[in-house]
């Protein structure tokens, strides 16, 4: 089963302008031919784009208490959109890796170490990464005339802070690592057994804690009140878990041309997943109540819609 109609046509939307503005943050002659080619070809690879259709549709959420049109409030959010999407491209660009996953397919395309070489995929997600806040923290932004607006500096200062420990070693880098020994991809280290409280935190750091400031940022790009900002973070918290825990039962039950990567692969590795842990349905049980209490913290804000519908879905994707 996959988004109900509306919902589709939704993100379809969302997913049009998040692709509009991405073609323009690697702007042509201003880095050297190949670094841009790899970068670009890594960001603009398709893909679900959920972590930044997440920032606009908390934007457009939260925005309506800020008294914001629908255009403004995207406007305001699109810059955070745009940085948080080229996190997630450089930190898939780098799990590909050979010394990482060692994974030859990424969105239905070879990644980004076939094609232009282990060094320079390196180098196209260092780019990524770094260009990202540049992004987020200009105060000219490239797409002004199509309402694209910088909100004020005290956000984004909020907002950098937020993306920066989300994408560093407290959360996606920490997770990776935790990831990666317990893999048995560190030498000279004993492979760490995860029990249930150690793969749960594993997973808020390597895939939640992105989720969760794609989210955040939204709201606070907008101005929106902190118990808002507070109740958009559990409800991304859990909505994060929700979502890696299907990640783990589609590599399970999912086939290389659903997924647009390459199926099986965590099994193969002995990597800690929730299906190795609790099994098929006892994961996606868990994932729904995740799902429950994502809703319940937008209930206390008066907030849902469309978020609602975003945490109902992220149950019945099929990649």
């Amino acid at each position: 089963m996959s988004a109900a109609p509306a919902l589709q046509e939704y993100l379809r939307e969302l997913r049009d302008t998040i692709e509009q503005a991405l073609e323009l943050v690697i702007p042509p002659n201003r880095y050297p031919t190949l670094i841009a080619d790899a970068m670009r070809y890594s960001l603009m690879g398709g893909g679900k784009r959920l972590r930044p259709c997440l920032t606009l549709a908390v934007a457009e959420r939260a925005g309506t208490g800020q008294s914001l049109s629908t255009d403004a409030a995207r406007g305001l959010a699109l810059p955070a959109a745009c940085a948080v999407e080229m996190i997630h491209s450089y930190s898939l660009v780098h799990d590909d890796l050979p010394a990482m996953d060692n994974d030859a397919l990424r969105r239905g395309r070879p990644t980004t170490h076939v094609v232009f070489g282990d060094g320079v995929a390196i180098l196209a997600g260092d780019g990524l990464l770094t260009e990202a806040f540049g992004v987020l923290a200009q105060t000219a932004p490239p797409m002004v005339e199509r309402g694209w607006q910088s909100p004020p500096a005290e956000r984004r200062l909020r907002a950098l802070e937020v993306l920066a420990s989300a994408a560093g070693a407290a959360g996606m880098v920490g997770g990776q690592a935790i990831d990666l020994a317990a893999a048995g991809g560190v030498p000279d280290i004993s492979v760490p057994i995860l029990d249930a409280s150690a793969l749960e935190d594993m997973h808020a750091r390597k895939t939640g804690a992105l989720i969760r400031a794609a989210a955040t940022i939204g709201a606070i790009v907008v101005g929106a009140r902190d118990p808002v900002v507070q109740a958009v973070d559990r409800y991304a918290r859990e909505l994060g878990l929700a979502f890696q825990i299907i990640d783990d039962v589609l590599d399970v039950e999912g086939s290389k041309e659903a997924l647009g990567k390459t199926a099986g692969k965590d099994a193969a590795a002995g990597k800690p997943t929730y299906p190795a842990l609790f099994g098929v349905e006892e994961s996606r049980r868990l994932a729904a109540a995740c799902v429950e209490r994502a809703k319940e913290a937008l209930a206390t804000v008066g907030l849902g819609g469309r978020l609602d519908e975003l945490a109902d879905w992220s149950l019945t994707r099929r990649k």
